[in-house]
C-alpha cells in the first residue's frame, strides 16, 4: 500500500514538473487563446415589492424554443428559488422535459426567499413556539406578495398556460400545504415535498379534518413526498392525508410517494420534484419508429435499395 502511495505521489510530482517546462508553456503559447462566453440558463429580476418592503430575486426559465413559438405553457413558481437557493436545479429538471419529450414543456419562475422561518410560516398557536420562534408567522404576509405582486409581474411578461403550479420543500413544503389549505384557487397544482408539517404541534393538520371545504378542492392536484424524517413530520403528514381522504372530492387528485427507504431530507428534493412534474404534466407517448438493428441480437442492416 504504502508503495503505490509513493509511485502516485512521484507520478503527480513528475506531470508537475512537466507541466511547468518551458516546452509545456510553448505548447500552451501556440494553441492561442481558447474561445469562452457565458452561459445563459434564464433571465434574473429584482422586484421592489411594496408588500415585503424589500427587493426579491425573480428567476425566470423558458424552454428552448419559446421565441419561435406563440404557445402558451404552464407555469411553474418554485419557493426558495434564489439563484443560489432551487432555482438552477429545478429549471434543469424543465430543460430535461423539453429535451426528452416525455414531460412538461413548463416556464419556471424561481421566488427568492430571506428568512425562510418568518416568511413561510402561519402564526403559531402553542406558547412554545411563539417563544422558540418569536419573527415567524408571515405567510400570508408572502402569499399577497405572491398573489399581487409576483404572480401578475410574470404573466403579464409571459406567455402562461391555464394551469398555474406552486412546489416547495421542506419549510417551504409546509407553505405549499397551508396555500393549497386556505387559499386553493390561488394555484392548481401544488407540489409539497418533505413539508416541514410539524409546525405548531401540527395545529393545521389536526384541524384540517373539520375545516376543509370540499368543494374549494375541486379540480386540484397535489403530489405529496416524504423522506425518512419520521416524528411529528412524518406525523402530519399522515394527518394531512387522512383528512383528504374523508374530505377532499372525487376530482381532487393525490399523489403519495415515500421515500423514507431511499432519501433523507437532504437528498429528497430533486428527484420526487422530477417525479412531480412527470405525474402532474405527462408528455403523449412519443413515438421513436421502427426498433434499429444494431438493438436487435443477431440483425444487420437492411440492403440498401440499388
Amino acid at each position: 500500500m504504502i508503495g503505490r502511495l509513493w509511485a502516485i505521489a512521484a507520478l503527480a510530482l513528475t506531470w508537475a514538473i512537466c507541466a511547468t517546462t518551458p516546452a509545456a508553456a510553448d505548447q500552451r503559447a501556440a494553441a492561442g487563446p481558447v474561445e469562452q462566453r457565458p452561459i445563459h440558463a434564464g433571465i434574473s429580476y429584482t422586484l421592489r415589492s411594496a408588500i415585503l418592503g424589500d427587493t426579491r430575486q425573480i428567476n425566470i426559465w423558458v424552454p428552448a424554443n419559446y421565441d419561435r413559438t406563440e404557445q402558451s405553457y404552464t407555469i411553474l413558481y418554485v419557493l426558495d428559488g434564489a439563484l443560489d437557493q432551487d432555482f438552477g436545479h429545478v429549471a434543469g429538471l424543465a430543460q430535461l422535459a423539453s429535451l426528452s419529450w416525455t414531460f412538461g414543456p413548463m416556464i419556471v419562475a424561481g421566488i427568492q426567499t430571506k428568512e425562510r422561518m418568518e416568511e413561510l410560516t402561519a402564526p403559531p398557536a402553542d406558547p412554545r413556539y411563539r417563544a422558540a420562534f418569536p419573527k415567524a408567522g408571515r405567510a400570508e404576509t408572502f402569499r399577497r406578495f405572491l398573489e399581487q405582486e409576483v404572480i401578475p409581474f410574470v404573466e403579464q411578461r409571459y406567455r402562461t398556460g391555464p394551469r398555474r403550479a406552486l412546489m416547495g420543500e421542506s419549510l417551504a413544503g409546509l407553505f405549499v400545504v397551508d396555500t393549497l389549505l386556505s387559499r386553493p384557487a390561488l394555484f392548481h397544482d401544488y407540489v409539497a415535498i418533505s413539508p416541514s408539517l410539524w409546525w405548531d404541534d401540527r395545529r393545521q393538520m389536526r384541524a384540517a379534518a373539520a375545516t376543509i371545504a370540499p368543494q374549494s378542492l375541486s379540480g386540484r392536484r397535489l403530489y405529496l413526498a416524504v423522506a425518512d424524517e419520521g416524528g411529528t413530520m412524518q406525523d402530519g403528514v399522515d394527518m394531512l392525508r387522512a383528512a383528504l381522504a374523508r374530505r377532499a372530492p372525487r376530482d381532487f387528485a393525490l399523489r403519495y410517494s415515500d421515500r423514507g427507504a431511499q432519501a433523507t431530507h437532504a437528498t429528497i428534493y430533486h428527484a420526487a420534484a422530477e417525479e412531480a412534474l412527470r405525474w402532474l404534466y405527462p408528455a403523449p407517448p412519443y413515438d421513436a419508429g421502427k426498433t434499429p438493428w444494431y438493438m436487435i441480437e443477431g440483425a444487420s442492416p437492411e440492403p440498401k435499395a440499388p
